[in-house]
């Protein structure tokens, strides 16, 4: 990189502003779903810093989108998961998972719902056809997970910080403000110039570094406290969309989990979705 391109770029570098816009929920209601399966009643509560999963899943209750649908994926110490609409009197041994109601719904993740065991979370197609890690407009799953050493939740966290900086990264250069280093870095792409790109990712690092640490991305002490003593699945924080917690019925969820499956982890005896109603708590 010549001098003078070189100076325009520690210039724009020393320029940019990020704005961080933080949630504000006008509506201080929670909801809790009452969900009665064929096994036993579950209650969900729904997180309103999640609000467009929030209220997506009260449209689809209140339409009684989920009556009749079984758990079509459930697997031992990790989830039980249901809501496509294919699963209605679905013949035995149909294989489950690509129904939805035709959308999807922007990821929202949030450093501080995480895959603690009775999580509730929304499914999802996988990255290469989804790299936004955009949600299931109806399928969700419940966290059963399993517990978790600290050793273990330390190389957890290694890829999930890197995901979150990288993130954080292409946040930066996605202001408009950072427009000038946004093109340097396409063309950089482009032409294959991994020097240079790394000279302005170095650059970037102290500043993604700051953004990283106020974010509060790392696992909090309740977070380890969760996965090292009730369990969950720590490696899907950050990959998908949690948006509630179970309150009531767990022994139920654990029930269901541990059912008699098919090589397709469906259920050989269907657990169906029987009734479901939307509650207001305050």
């Amino acid at each position: 990189m010549k001098n003078s391109a070189r100076h325009l770029l520690a210039l724009c570098l020393g320029l940019f502003l990020i704005n961080l816009h933080l949630y504000s929920q006008s509506d201080s209601a929670q909801y809790q779903v009452e969900m009665k399966t064929s096994m036993g009643d579950i209650t969900l509560l729904l997180y309103n810093e999640t609000p467009q999963h929030r209220d997506n899943f009260i449209k689809l209750v209140k339409e009684g989108f989920y009556e009749d649908v079984i758990f079509h994926r459930v697997i031992n110490e990790f989830m039980i998961q249901g809501g496509d609409p294919n699963s209605k009197n679905a013949e035995a041994g149909e294989a489950l998972g690509n129904g939805g109601p035709g959308y999807t719904i922007p990821a929202e993740f949030n450093n501080k719902l995480h895959h603690k065991r009775g999580a509730l979370a929304a499914a999802r197609m996988g990255d290469n056809v989804n790299p936004n890690k955009e949600s299931s407009g109806s399928q969700f799953y419940i966290v059963t997970g399993k517990k978790y050493s600290e050793e273990q939740l330390a190389n957890f966290q290694k890829p999930r910080e890197q995901q979150i900086k990288n993130k954080i990264f292409n946040d930066i250069l996605s202001d408009p403000a950072n427009a000038k280093i946004k093109k340097m870095v396409d063309g950089y792409v482009k032409v294959g110039n991994k020097a240079e790109l790394q000279f302005i990712m170095s650059s970037l690092e102290p500043k993604v570094n700051e953004i990283y640490e106020q974010s509060g991305a790392g696992y909090t002490a309740e977070q380890i406290n969760d996965y090292l003593t009730i369990g969950g699945t720590p490696h899907l924080d950050a990959n998908y969309t949690v948006f509630g917690e179970v309150i009531e019925g767990m022994d139920v969820v654990d029930q269901i989990q541990k059912v008699k499956t098919d090589g397709g982890n469906r259920p050989v005896e269907d657990v169906v979705i029987k009734k479901i109603k939307l509650k207001k708590v305050k």
